[in-house]
């Protein structure tokens, strides 16, 4: 039995798919107009657990994933540029480049980090068709206005409003959560944007209500909808789409269609750093690259992100994620040495089953593993923990390249030139340098050879 904490009721229930074997799943998927930082791909890892769990318990698994290349506004209140339109400006090319190259380096890290490709990527604007057909339906059905800037739905129309994020209509003033200007209600939100007057934008379409483009919301339900049914079984997403882009996905969804969207919403818990969220408008904090040049392999980030529930709120530090490397360091370690006696350990795989079973408890099942490498006694080990790295995607059996940080290998460059000119005393203290900042150096026939302390 498998069991989620669904946000929806604010309680953990157990997981009955909508059609027999087969799990539909929609994930929130990025803006594509700049680099995705730690934080954002911490969300990715869950929901790659959550398909992974899923599959692992014989579901088959189909999953949507959106790229949002279009109508992300800088403002929630429906004000501000377009994200992908502003990055175009600031860098001096087509929209149409920059969300091509960002969702590339986006899929990169994926692969880095070992998140398995959702089945089908949709973007907005190869969408629009559908978008409008929802916009249209949604109109028939009286849930939409006109304002000076765009089509809005009209909130007070929908009864259940803010229903996943506990939100009471009746107690929101203007200003309390978006700014009112032409808005019936503040929780009122954009369908379609009327391209600027005056300004000729690089992405905006024609549509029975004028010239341009669509809101940030509609993209999701019309495009999860196509590709999953009008109620399907998951939507995952961060804790931070609790309170308006899943309650819009929601209300436009169910006006539309008059059936119950989605059966379970999963959230993902923050990354933080010094207790704060780590967000783009902080400065960001880290992509996985900018971790490789620091010498940290993207797995070490993988492992780090296990250590907590999903829902657990995660703070980053360099040692906590250098504690994390070393222990998956530990792990192949001691897995490199295991002799293959070809068992399946049923009792230690049922514990795990039932840990990642469990609102996908990583760290429980982590702990699971630790017991089991550790119980001299416990058969069967190298079947089993395949089986496991299935759900923890962590390569445990493969030998990982060490990534050496650009700032050792100049010091093992300088070196190298001492021991050239036989200035063994320099030689000697860039050792001790390269030690220091956690390297082994070793003089082999074939040169030196780094290794982590």
């Amino acid at each position: 039995m498998i069991k989620f904490y669904n946000t929806l009721t604010r309680k953990k229930e157990e997981f009955k798919p909508l059609k027999n074997e087969k799990v539909g799943i929609y994930s929130c998927g990025p803006t594509v107009y700049w680099y995705q930082h730690i934080g954002n791909l911490r969300s990715y890892i869950f929901s790659d657990i959550l398909k992974r769990v899923l599959r692992f318990n014989g579901y088959k698994v189909k999953q949507v994933m959106n790229v949002t290349d279009v109508g992300h506004l800088t403002s929630d209140a429906d004000t501000g540029e377009d994200k992908i339109e502003k990055a175009a400006r600031k860098e001096g090319k087509t929209a149409k480049e920059i969300s091509n190259y960002y969702w590339k380096v986006f899929r990169q890290d994926f692969k880095k980090l070992n998140i398995q490709e959702p089945d089908i990527w949709c973007k907005a604007t190869e969408h629009i068709k559908e978008q409008i057909a929802l916009i249209k339906k949604l109109e028939e059905k009286g849930y939409t206005y006109k304002t000076s800037d765009g089509i809005y739905f009209d909130t007070s129309k929908f009864k259940d409003y803010g229903k996943l994020a506990g939100l009471k209509k009746e107690g929101l003033e203007p200003g309390k959560r978006v700014g009112m200007k032409e808005k019936k209600n503040p929780t009122d939100f954009a369908l379609w944007k009327f391209s600027p007057v005056g300004i000729k934008r690089q992405m905006e379409w024609k549509s029975p209500w004028g010239i341009g483009f669509p809101g940030w919301h509609i993209e999701c339900s019309a495009m999860s909808m196509k590709y999953l049914g009008e109620s399907f079984d998951i939507h995952t997403g961060g804790e931070d789409h609790i309170s308006i882009h899943h309650p819009n996905e929601i209300a436009q969804s169910e006006a539309a269609t008059g059936k119950k969207f989605v059966n379970f919403w999963l959230h993902g818990a923050f990354l933080t750093f010094k207790g704060e969220k780590v967000s783009k408008s902080r400065g960001g904090l880290y992509t996985v690259s900018e971790l490789e040049e620091k010498g940290f392999p993207p797995l070490a980030y993988r492992y780090f992100c296990l250590t907590a529930h999903y829902r657990t709120p995660l703070d980053f530090s360099f040692k906590a994620l250098e504690n994390a490397e070393n222990s998956v360091g530990r792990l192949k370690n001691i897995i490199s040495e295991l002799r293959d006696d070809k068992k399946l350990n049923q009792k230690y795989l049922e514990e795990f089953n039932k840990a990642i079973s469990d609102d996908l408890d990583m760290p429980n099942a982590l702990a699971i593993l630790w017991n089991f490498l550790r119980n001299n006694s416990a058969e069967g080990k190298i079947k089993t923990i395949k089986e496991m790295d299935k759900v923890l995607g962590l390569d445990l059996f493969k030998k990982e390249k060490i990534i050496i940080p650009k700032e050792i290998s100049q010091l093992v460059k300088e070196r190298e030139k001492a021991r050239k000119n036989k200035n063994w005393q320099r030689a000697d203290e860039l050792r001790k340098e390269i030690k220091a900042k956690g390297y082994l150096i070793e003089d082999t026939a074939k040169g030196p050879k780094l290794k982590k302390k």
